[in-house]
């Protein structure tokens, strides 16, 4: 998993309440038993016309929507995303955060997020920072009037830093920052002890030599 520290990048604004998983990566993508390759397909429904999108179908060959957010020139390249309340409701799919990160995104804000999805999203390098109403709504403002719109994001420190040097403080739980500075997922977590794996293992095979052997019925 890729490690977030300090992270500066322009900003697409997400106008939508209760975004659900669905829409960030719908159903019939699902298909895939890999881990790569959902980015051309993030929010699928609504960043193309032609409808219902496949898997398997080359991003040159769909006809993509100019009125959608991330199709408009001045927000080619965002890697922040900021939405409204209830980000990520709907159903548990993982998929949803690794559309998000293989689009480009390494941080979303907004003032709330779905239980489960906040969650995955950690686990896979991707920064969810919850945020009063308010602040998000006055960043909304900001990036709508000002193109080319960026924040640094400064995990560390947990502060999100204006373009103009004002910051703004987020809380995220000490294990999930230790992990997302270290880029720890769950197995990287599990690797950090692999010598004690290796050692119990070999202890195992000496003292219990049957264990290794598969039993026949």
């Amino acid at each position: 998993m890729k490690a977030f520290t300090i992270h500066s990048g322009l900003v697409a604004p997400m106008d939508r309440e209760n975004v659900d998983t669905d829409a960030i990566i719908p159903k019939q993508f699902l298909k895939s038993i890999r881990k790569t390759g959902f980015g051309p397909n993030l929010f699928d429904e609504w960043r193309y016309l032609d409808q219902p999108g496949q898997p398997g179908v080359p991003e040159s060959a769909r006809q993509p929507n100019p009125d959608f957010v991330l199709n408009q020139p001045r927000y080619k390249g965002a890697s922040i995303l900021i939405a409204r309340k209830n980000f990520g409701c709907g159903s548990s799919r993982e998929h949803a955060p690794w559309a998000l990160e293989q689009y480009g995104f390494r941080a979303i804000i907004a003032p709330s997020f779905a239980d489960i999805f906040f969650s995955n999203c950690f686990k896979n390098g991707l920064l969810p920072i919850v945020l009063p109403e308010a602040t998000v709504a006055q960043l909304f403002d900001e990036v709508h009037a000002f193109p080319g719109y960026q924040l640094t994001i400064d995990l560390e420190r947990q502060r999100i830093v204006r373009a103009q040097g004002e910051e703004i403080a987020f809380d995220v739980l000490p294990f999930r920052k230790y992990c997302l500075l270290n880029g720890f997922d769950d197995i990287g977590l599990t690797l950090r002890h692999a010598d004690k794996i290796k050692a119990f293992e070999a202890e195992r095979l000496a003292t219990k030599p049957w264990l290794a052997h598969q039993m026949i019925g």
